[in-house]
């Protein structure tokens, strides 16, 4: 019902612009009526903002909210940049895909798969990049030139190397605690009073605004990449002002109980290289957690910019806005530090979709949802059809009703060690296959090379949301463990040789 809404609303646009040109058509009258998307995706951000509930300070990012189907259980496929992206891009699960790491550009196994702005490119949109969207400097090929109409713009870079660029001296760090921490520069925290644009983040989204205004005119998907709240915690002082240390949510860094061993990792993007560690003091911890959320609302000050330039542009009544990250992040809980587990911290994401032509209105959903559905929910709402291999839901449905189901469970996974590649063998160990459904999640850990189940893990959501007690030999928990036993079977994971 919704495309046919949408291709009536579209003739009836076409039959008065055909009438108004006296009965001649003219070049680009469809286009001229296609809804245009707004792309907005944030890096290492788990679902901390108002409207989940969260103290942080998101003022922005909550009005984007207001009008928009909150997804409060969205979940990547796997929480590290590379893999996570290019499935959310392709619509193709990591095993589908092969991309397990970030060392391996999508396309060196998948020449010639489709992606979510090449499929609107193919389709007559302006297709283009401001920031980081396409994983790109551990790779050989910079982002993926072939998905835009024209270079991206802050795409390629480090993470280590966005420090504060200002004319004249630095003015002075206040963050002093951590020091040796992180893995570039002299220390993991930075609090300067320097403008927004000092770091990469405030730029982007002046090149976000700047572009609103040149593709207003045309049909566009515009992809904004921020590169916040990944660390370093280095937001301008201003965000850093916005808290204190004492009002943050306390840290429960209690590893579960009979958690797998294989559940966890050495936290070395935050922590730093495993032999050089320290275990972090309170002070220290409480620094890198205000840090984390300081970098929360730089970004949302940014995506505030960008959606005050939609605004101006005057084409916001016919823009879909969607708001997601790419995968979560722990920045102490069950000891861990950083991301790439399967734990509800890692796995769940915030997914914001404004359409402006849904009747139903906005509002929070607990419909199950995955980064890969995003691919063809847009595809669906601009009537653009999808290309073969979309392994996603369009998430449509939902967008029209908010107690709609369209899937019963979603799955994220990882391998072990973390970062195999850097491993002398170059293979996993292990790959962590995780289902999570309304009422739990559920974990197999199996053997890379045979495929063998080796260890289990299920965590009740209604008995403990933080996930602290592994129940699976709990004969309490049986049904609820046969149902995600099935559930994860049914998805087909399992080892790709």
């Amino acid at each position: 019902m919704r495309v046919v809404e949408r291709v009536l609303s579209l003739l009836v646009s076409v039959v008065l612009l055909v009438a108004a040109c006296g009965g001649q058509a003219v070049a680009g009258e469809t286009a001229s009526v296609r809804p245009n998307v707004l792309f907005i995706m944030a890096d290492d951000y788990r679902a901390e903002m108002g409207a989940y509930g969260s103290p942080a300070k998101t003022p922005n990012l909550d009005r984007l909210a207001a009008g928009a189907r909150v997804f409060r259980q969205a979940y990547c496929q796997q929480a590290v940049c590379n893999p996570s992206r290019s499935s959310l891009l392709t619509g193709r699960r990591p095993d589908a895909l092969q991309i397990w790491n970030n060392s391996v550009h999508f396309r060196e196994r998948n020449p010639d798969v489709m992606t979510l702005p090449l499929w609107f490119r193919r389709h007559g949109y302006q297709a283009r990049c401001a920031g980081k969207i396409f994983h790109n400097w551990h790779t050989k090929i910079h982002g993926d030139p072939v998905s835009w109409s024209a270079p991206e713009f802050l795409h390629f870079a480090n993470h280590g190397d966005d420090r504060a660029q200002v004319a004249g001296s630095l003015p002075v760090n206040h963050a002093v605690t951590t020091k040796g921490f992180g893995y570039a520069g002299p220390g993991i925290c930075e609090c300067r009073d320097v403008p927004d644009e000092a770091y990469y983040d405030g730029r982007v989204a002046a090149e976000a605004v700047r572009l609103l205004g040149v593709l207003k005119d045309q049909p566009f998907f515009l992809a904004v990449g921020f590169w916040k709240p990944h660390a370093q915690f280095n937001a301008p002082k201003k965000y850093w002002d916005l808290y204190q240390r004492d009002e943050l949510p306390v840290l429960d860094g209690r590893r579960p109980e009979g958690a797998v061993a294989a559940a966890f990792h050495e936290s070395t993007e935050v922590l730093g290289p495993v032999a050089q560690q320290k275990v972090p003091s309170a002070a220290q911890a409480a620094e890198m957690r205000h840090g984390y959320f300081a970098n929360i609302s730089y970004l949302d000050a940014q995506v505030g910019r960008v959606l005050d330039g939609l605004a101006a542009s005057g084409v916001a009544d016919r823009t879909i806005v969607v708001f997601l990250s790419d995968h979560g992040y722990q920045v102490g809980e069950h000891g861990l530090w950083g991301k790439t587990s399967n734990f509800e911290y890692d796995a769940r994401v915030p997914l914001l979709i404004r359409d402006p032509a849904s009747s139903a209105g906005p509002g929070p959903t607990d419909s199950l949802a995955e980064l890969i559905d995003v691919f063809p929910t847009l595809t669906e709402l601009c009537g653009l059809g999808q290309p073969d291999g979309l392994q996603g839901t369009s998430l449509v449905p939902v967008l029209q009703s908010a107690e709609v189901r369209v899937k019963a469970a979603a799955m994220t996974q990882h391998p072990r060690p973390a970062y195999y590649d850097r491993s002398p063998t170059g293979q996993p160990q292990l790959m962590g296959y995780s289902v999570r459904t309304a009422a739990a999640r559920y974990t197999e850990w199996r053997d890379w090379a045979t495929g063998r189940t080796t260890a289990r893990e299920l965590y009740l959501q209604s008995d403990e949301p933080a996930e602290l007690r592994n129940v699976v030999d709990d004969p309490a928990a049986a049904g609820v463990l046969r149902e995600c036993v099935e559930l994860l079977a049914g998805q087909g994971q399992g080892v790709v040789r």
